[in-house]
């Protein structure tokens, strides 16, 4: 069962076999447009189909169902080109085409690519979606599924994968959006695997065991407008004020349910998502390092070196000139508390 979500061409996602996907809160007579001023919390409410345990799909970047949210399922994710910033509850980091994860239920996420205005990535994200209640009968009625218990229990907190395992399941993952019937379930149960039997540093947990998962509307509001207002105007300048402002709150108020909803502040949002930026731009371009921080959004060297060295452990200068391999991963970027597997 596939879903193909465009951004072009008609103002609603066209769907095909399946019941429309819709935005808590939302119209149903408007189009579900992510704008820097939600009117309600983006809570992604996938209606069970009669005919099909696993939903699957690809979209466009921007599209509709693009936005920072949460649902009951378990989220199998592929990137399939771009880059730019990945979220998954309090961690911050970056992706690059072939980025694969799985997000467990109810884990707040989101991917935002960097790209000039106007433009957009077609297909640019494979996703596979279904339930714990339905993985975990099938386990009952298959015992040999129950190598893949870890994989769940870990992606409550988000899982990233890498190396080998990544490639392999990035073609696994593109076989079950292709496919249909026994034939997907079956591509479903081998991807499934390669996760299960993947080692353990090439998957990494991402999220902390933190409790301040948004569970209520306030939260959910707070982020989502936060978020939209700081990736819109992530080279510019950016106000609690406004974003308060914007979440139609005051700033206190704003302040609260945004760390709340991803265990940081607004200002260590900001900051974390511009040192990511800038790391791209250091990794992808030959622009100064002065011109990395002004399209970063930083008007001071000495501040922008400082925080880089804060949140990647060496200066943009000394960055750049690293290998590849010798460059801290992207984990440095994730609020300085480390989740480790359990």
């Amino acid at each position: 069962m596939k879903i193909s979500y465009q951004s072009t061409g008609t103002p609603r996602a066209r769907l095909a076999g399946f019941p429309s996907t819709t935005v808590e809160g939302a119209s149903h007579e408007e189009p579900l447009v992510r704008s820097p001023y939600p009117a309600a919390p983006r809570r992604e409410i996938i209606p069970p189909h009669p005919d099909h345990a696993v939903r699957t799909l690809t979209h466009d970047f921007p599209s509709e169902i693009c936005g920072w949210g949460a649902h009951p399922e378990y989220e199998i994710h592929l990137i399939t080109k771009t880059s730019g910033s990945f979220i998954a509850g309090d961690h911050v980091g970056t992706f690059a085409p072939g980025h694969v994860s799985i997000m467990g239920p109810n884990l707040p996420h989101d991917w935002v690519s960097d790209l000039p205005p106007g433009q957009v990535a077609v297909d640019r994200d494979a996703v596979i979606q279904f339930t714990d209640d339905w993985v975990r009968q099938c386990m009952q009625l298959i015992p040999e599924l129950s190598e893949v218990d870890e994989v769940l229990r870990q992606s409550t907190r988000g899982l990233v994968f890498s190396g080998a395992t990544a490639w392999r399941a990035a073609e696994t993952i593109l076989q079950v959006v292709r496919s249909s019937g026994t034939e997907q379930i079956g591509h479903l149960f081998s991807l499934l695997a390669t996760f299960a039997r993947s080692p353990q540093e090439e998957r990494e947990v991402v999220a902390s065991e933190w409790l301040g998962r948004p569970t209520d509307a306030n939260s959910l509001n707070a982020v989502e407008a936060g978020l939209a207002y700081i990736f819109e105007n992530l080279t510019g300048d950016i106000r609690l004020a406004t974003a308060a402002r914007l979440a139609y709150m005051s700033e206190p108020t704003f302040s609260k349910y945004f760390k709340s909803a991803t265990g940081m502040t607004f200002s260590s949002m900001v900051k974390r998502l511009r040192i990511a930026h800038a790391r791209r731009l250091l990794d992808t371009t030959d622009e100064p390092v002065a011109q990395v921080a002004a399209l970063s959004g930083y008007h001071n060297m000495a501040n922008f070196n400082r925080q880089f060295l804060t949140e990647v452990g060496t200066t943009p200068t000394a960055y750049r000139r690293l290998e590849s391999s010798q460059k801290p991963p992207s984990e440095v970027l994730s609020l300085g508390r480390r989740a480790t597997a359990e």
